[in-house]
């Protein structure tokens, strides 16, 4: 008889032998498979057109080298906004709600400087994906209730109002309308300090004026900044919109 140990080592043997000669068959099995493929891809590759044209190349093809098709869909690189928030470079998420979303902040919007955050979240504006365009919009709005927002835009204004004006002349209706919904905001917030840039946003507005479907908004836009800029930025929008009737006619 033999001892348990012996019957263990022979259990052992057998089933590594097992083990082995199902790998050789599985092996086997798979470079038979690979090579009735190739031989396969092979007799397709060699009786079609194309490579009938590759094996004996016309004349014409040295002078007509194949383009890229302008007309087929290019894969397209995440915007910059995108790309910074999917680093987590924007400190705020978007939290889905069953009747409304809402941004969940890192951290107090107040502790955060607005530098570059604020002009980021101006440039998501353009976006036209979700969620960037809920992030961009909602975190803008949400950065300039902080207490300390006038002290925190006014210096950024220079570089803040061509992002803004690049929102107000996107072809697309929603962007505008986000843009102009932004230069609300902003005005609210630095008062009279919008008045020296306003030239450079209003010549934007006085062409959508023309639709009508954003006459009433950007009239609306209009009274607003006249009420934060005062009677400065009314000469400002009468020079670039004659039309435009003042609130306090």
């Amino acid at each position: 008889k033999r001892s348990y140990a012996e019957i263990r080592v022979l259990w052992r043997c057998a089933i590594e032998k097992q083990s082995n000669s199902n790998d050789r068959t599985s092996s086997s099995t798979q470079v038979k498979h690979r090579t009735a493929v190739q031989r396969s891809k092979s007799s397709s590759l060699t009786s079609s057109p194309e490579a009938a044209r590759r094996a004996h190349p016309r004349p014409s093809d040295k002078l007509n080298p194949k383009t890229i098709n302008p007309f087929g869909e290019q894969p397209r690189a995440p915007s910059a906004f995108a790309a910074i928030y999917s680093q987590g470079g924007i400190p705020c998420r978007l939290v889905h709600g069953s009747v409304k979303h809402r941004l969940q902040w890192e951290c107090q919007p107040e502790t955060l400087p607005f530098d570059p955050l604020l002009i980021t979240l101006a440039e998501g504006l353009r976006e036209t994906k979700h969620p960037y365009t809920f992030v961009s919009k909602e975190g803008f709005r949400e950065l300039l209730l902080v207490k300390d927002a006038p002290e925190k835009a006014i210096p950024l204004l220079p570089r803040l109002i061509p992002v803004l004006k690049a929102a107000l002349v996107h072809s697309a209706d929603e962007v505008f309308e986000r843009g102009l919904s932004a230069l609300v905001q902003l005005s609210a917030v630095v008062g009279p300090s919008l008045n020296g840039h306003l030239k450079l946003l209003l010549t934007s507005l006085s062409k959508r004026l023309m639709d009508k479907k954003f006459k009433e908004p950007i009239t609306s836009a209009l009274q607003k900044l006249e009420q934060h800029g005062g009677s400065a930025s009314l000469i400002i929008i009468k020079s670039k919109i004659p039309t435009y009737c003042s609130i306090c006619s």
